[in-house]
């Protein structure tokens, strides 16, 4: 289970900064802006949820993370820089992050002796956080606030779903992958079809 929570870790960082980057695009930002839109995303979430368990900050203790979130939005920003991008391309990595990170923040709390609940809105942090950064540092207001298709929902259905296979005592790599797929499937099921939870202001 550390193995897999080592490389899935890395591998949402580089989504996530991909994500970033691609949002910074709209902005036309240079390399800098990009970059720091990129990190924010891939680390922010897992930042705060350490910072709130009271444990070493994961890309400070091992710095691969911070590696991969910069190296990956050097690529990324000098693959995209001269294309005309779609404003809605970056959901579909954005989904693949939040499926990763939600459940890398979870179990992380799990293994820290979390309660089930605040375990749960742990994997939500850290799902969603650094989505709020990018959305900050490109001066928009952060789309989990807006009335908008299922994003935090996703994550925390995503988040109970591993609890719960791991109580009726499915084996944590099983049911990180099967939680995994809930919550992208979920995300994307929403994206398809519009899903979206009622809003204030709403007529009844």
């Amino acid at each position: 289970m550390d193995a897999l929570l080592y490389w899935v870790g890395m591998a949402a960082v580089a989504v996530n900064a991909l994500t970033g980057v691609l949002d910074s695009g709209r902005k036309q930002m240079d390399l800098i802006g990009a970059l720091l839109v990129a990190v924010a995303t891939a680390l922010g979430g897992g930042t705060v949820r350490d910072l709130l368990l009271d444990r070493n900050v994961f890309w400070v203790a091992d710095q691969t993370y911070l590696i991969a979130a910069l190296g990956t939005g050097l690529v990324a920003f000098f693959v995209v820089r001269r294309r005309s991008l779609p404003p809605r391309l970056f959901l579909i990595p954005d989904a693949v992050g939040l499926a990763l990170f939600t459940i890398i923040g979870t179990q992380v709390a799990l293994q820290w002796h979390t309660p089930w609940l605040a375990a749960s809105l742990m994997g939500v942090i850290t799902g969603v956080v650094g989505g709020v950064l990018r959305d900050i540092l490109c001066n928009d207001v952060p789309s989990i606030f807006l009335k908008g298709e299922l994003y935090a929902t996703a994550a925390w259905v995503g988040a109970l779903t591993l609890i719960g296979l791991q109580e009726l005592g499915v084996r944590p790599v099983d049911a990180a992958w099967t939680a995994m797929g809930v919550v992208l499937a979920l995300r994307l099921f929403a994206l398809r079809f519009g899903l979206t939870l009622p809003a204030l202001g709403q007529p009844r």
